[in-house]
């Protein structure tokens, strides 16, 4: 069998020794050489994939960035690059990124097949979560070198992007051994840790991702919401010594669900607390009645009833009470 190091798909570069910082397991993968990249498109997350490129010495050559707001972004921190057409960024790539949302992936990529433009031997990665590398056979019958290369990160389009991709995991697949050395190496050398997802699992892969990190967000919005009515009807102006009533909501909430996100990620379930986790049924009913009075702002009708499920799922986690489950399952 050719091993990565020898098969001509390998970009070469050193192979890191006993002194490297890469995890164990993974201290021989070899560097990819100095590639030229390109950006299909210069949203938020193909920005920061292309700055962490170049903090690891490769360049990005061209960006397709056709909205006003992502050729700003490319013009302020892909400064050197060109911002091109597509079929001028795929002629020039070694390196073809396709950072683009998951609806028009697939014309992107047909878009790019039927270019004329497309090289065998071109790596293609594409950082869709949900899609491993089977979304790629148009370009994989081209000669492309397919990859999937997702980062398990929320982008909220500043710099601080970039420097989130340090100690992230990427969920990675490839064909084979030579694309799987060459997709983990990237990761690498971004900083991140690459982790490899089958291609079978990637939908699963990605409701996970969706799950503990979206529904944390609609979570947080709906309790912040809660305190900001109760604040309110308390007198928000008299409610801290000093006056300072700036994102109070925010200032009770983050050392708490802080905390509590830190307890879960290394205890588990262990770390449930609350009303719940006592199977307290009547603290539990009087806080559905209270948030039931929630009313005014956007989805703030469902509170109560985000509240019901999301306690009736923490309580499987726990021998629960049945006066407690009574309650939860009372419409």
């Amino acid at each position: 069998m050719t091993s990565p190091s020898d098969d001509p798909r390998m970009p070469s570069g050193p192979v890191h020794g006993a002194d490297s910082p890469y995890p164990s397991g993974v201290s021989n993968l070899p560097t990819p050489a100095r590639l030229t990249v390109g950006i299909v498109s210069a949203g938020r997350v193909g920005t920061a994939l292309g700055e962490a490129l170049e903090k690891a010495g490769h360049v990005v050559a061209g960006v397709v960035a056709r909205s006003p707001e992502s050729r700003a972004r490319a013009r302020a921190r892909l400064s050197e690059s060109e911002i091109l057409d597509l079929d001028a960024v795929i002629a020039r790539s070694e390196l073809l990124l396709i950072s683009v949302p998951d609806a028009v992936l697939t014309r992107v990529i047909g878009d790019i097949a039927a270019s004329g433009a497309f090289r065998p031997g071109t790596l293609v990665a594409h950082t869709a979560g949900a899609h491993g590398i089977g979304i790629l056979d148009l370009l994989t019958a081209l000669g492309a070198v397919p990859m999937a290369l997702h980062p398990a990160m929320t982008f909220v389009g500043s710099d601080d992007d970039t420097a989130r991709l340090h100690h992230a995991c990427f969920g990675v697949t490839a064909a084979d051994e030579v694309g799987d050395a060459i997709v983990s190496s990237l990761v690498l050398e971004m900083g991140g840790e690459p982790v490899r997802i089958a291609e079978a699992d990637r939908t699963l892969y990605h409701a996970a991702l969706a799950h503990g990190a979206n529904h944390l967000v609609a979570l947080i919005a709906d309790a912040v919401a809660v305190l900001d009515a109760a604040i309110d009807k308390s007198g928000r102006d008299a409610a801290t010594i000093d006056g300072n009533t700036s994102l109070l909501a925010e200032r009770i909430l983050g050392p708490l669900v802080t905390a509590a996100l830190q307890n879960v990620l290394e205890m588990g379930p262990a770390a449930l607390t609350g009303p719940v986790a006592r199977g307290d049924a009547g603290a539990v009913a009087r806080h559905l009645d209270a948030l039931r009075t929630i009313r005014g702002g956007p989805g703030r009708d469902g509170i109560a009833e985000a509240y019901r499920t999301q306690a009736r799922r923490a309580a499987t986690y726990i021998s629960a009470p049945a006066e407690l489950l009574d309650v939860l399952e009372a419409r």
